[in-house]
């Protein structure tokens, strides 16, 4: 099962009833990228994770292994044993190995809040004077070189939404890149083939709510434009984005400013009323939105040559999120509900948009 959720949790017509007969999609007839989907499972069970990797098989054409989860800095570090609920998780990914599909890995180096090093399974961090430090930039290529060797990707994400630790921890910044382009590099001499990338959250990107912002996405767009592919992590409701013309604009910002190929690594959006009172949240959603938004991202990877688009969870997970301790069910609740399929395995409008593409 992905991680991303798991460890969020842990700290704290297509469009005919919106847009006239002239706005309706134009479905290619030859599609130009891949389209596929993380394992994060709707469900708690094992029949759950497994119709969750039949479902990948027969709907999509690449799909996502996401970790987004602790590190065993201390075993990396002192060479000891890994701990078994690591090694566990890992041989029950590489055991579902869809093998005629394409396979992204996405890792995170970074905590939830982004701001520093994930935690390793007892907690902690291991101290370090910068992020480049020898002994992080060792454990980290031998996690890396782990994980790969394990899953075998097409396509690697090295480090999950980067741009937030220059945005919430900037004096990292520098020794980051440092840290990572050692580690890259590293990789690339044992994969040579591998198609690596870091991921920046586009939502976090397009008009930040920051003093001064210019010099923030100048940086973050010079440092996207020394990737080999560029790789979009983007959840339109975190902007308050509803509209296909509002879609559009941040979509129009990214072709505008960026030179290398385009992989939409994560995305979703919500397909109901997203209220969580105690987090004073309220947006609104519906499935024909939802729909509008895919429709909006197809039609631009076509046009832009897009390298694939990964949408988070292929099903609303609410039978998962109903496992959830009291205290982390208003922050589970946020991508609840943006499955092209609801939570009883129903089909949305969105879903017949997935299928009419993926079948050209």
């Amino acid at each position: 099962m992905p991680n991303k959720f798991y460890t969020i949790l842990l700290v704290i017509s297509f469009s005919l009833l919106s847009c006239g007969k002239d706005d309706s999609p134009s479905i290619p007839t030859s599609r130009n990228f891949k389209m596929g989907f993380t394992t994060w499972s709707f469900g708690p069970n094992l029949q759950d994770v497994n119709t969750t990797y039949s479902f990948i098989e027969n709907n999509a054409d690449i799909y996502t292994e996401h970790i987004d989860n602790k590190i065993p800095w201390n075993a990396w570090i002192n060479d000891l044993t890994l701990p078994t609920e690591f090694t566990n998780e890992i041989t029950g990914r590489a055991n579902k190995r869809i093998n005629n599909k394409e396979l992204l890995l996405s890792v995170s180096l970074l905590n939830l809040n982004r701001d520093d090093l994930a935690e390793d399974f007892d907690g902690t961090i291991p101290s370090y004077t910068n992020l480049n430090d020898i002994e992080i930039e060792d454990a980290y290529f031998k996690h890396i070189n782990y994980l790969v060797s394990q899953l075998m990707p097409d396509y690697l994400v090295i480090a999950i939404e980067v741009n937030e630790l220059r945005l919430r921890a900037e004096s990292k910044w520098e020794s980051y890149k440092l840290l990572i382009q050692n580690v890259k590099s590293r990789i690339e001499q044992l994969y040579p083939s591998l198609n690596i990338s870091e991921s920046i959250s586009l939502h976090n990107l397009y008009e930040p709510d920051i003093p001064n912002p210019t010099e923030y996405i100048d940086d973050i767009l010079d440092y996207m434009n020394q990737m080999d592919f560029v790789a979009i992590s983007f959840y339109p409701f975190f902007k308050n984005l509803h509209s296909r013309n509002e879609f559009q604009e941040v979509l129009d910002f990214l072709h505008d400013n960026i030179n290398k190929s385009i992989a939409f690594v994560e995305t979703s959006h919500i397909a109901e009323h997203l209220v969580v009172p105690n987090l004073n949240l309220s947006i609104d959603g519906t499935e024909i939105e939802q729909n509008i938004y895919l429709e909006t991202l197809f039609e631009n990877a076509q046009e832009h040559n897009y390298e694939f688009i990964i949408w988070w969870t292929h099903r609303d997970y609410d039978a998962l999120w109903e496992t959830f301790p009291v205290e982390l069910l208003d922050v589970g609740q946020l991508w609840r509900d943006t499955g092209l399929l609801d939570e009883s395995g129903n089909e949305r409008l969105s879903k017949v948009t997935w299928s009419h593409f993926l079948n050209n």
